[in-house]
């Protein structure tokens, strides 16, 4: 279990961090919609930017604007923390819970003579 030191000090970090996110972002290449671009023309396509996530057990994708970018791969990168920090943390209530069976004495259990 976490003490309040440690709470607190998970709870400023998350606040540093803040926003979060879950997900990825992927750079990609694209036609425009403008009839008679010349860069779409020739073969170029236009890179943007895929913020892609889950959502109801289904694979999701949302256009992301070009200034939202470094602000979104912030969150994600927090999103990452949290989500490293949330498996530490699981990992230490099985950890103490064990401890803590372990140092109890144990009870002998005796079988009941089958009748």
């Amino acid at each position: 279990m976490l003490t309040n030191v440690q709470l607190a000090r998970f709870l400023e970090e998350l606040r540093k961090l803040w926003p979060v996110a879950r997900g990825s972002l992927c750079e990609v290449a694209k036609p425009c919609v403008r009839p008679g671009c010349a860069a779409c023309a020739r073969g170029d396509k236009h890179p943007s930017f895929i913020f892609s996530y889950r959502k109801g057990g289904k694979q999701r994708c949302l256009y992301v604007p070009r200034e939202l970018v470094p602000e979104l791969r912030r969150a994600l990168d927090g999103g990452r923390w949290l989500e490293s920090r949330m498996t530490e943390i699981g990992e230490a209530l099985v950890f103490e819970h064990r401890q803590r069976r372990d140092a109890k004495p144990r009870q002998i259990r005796r079988r009941k003579p089958k009748t």
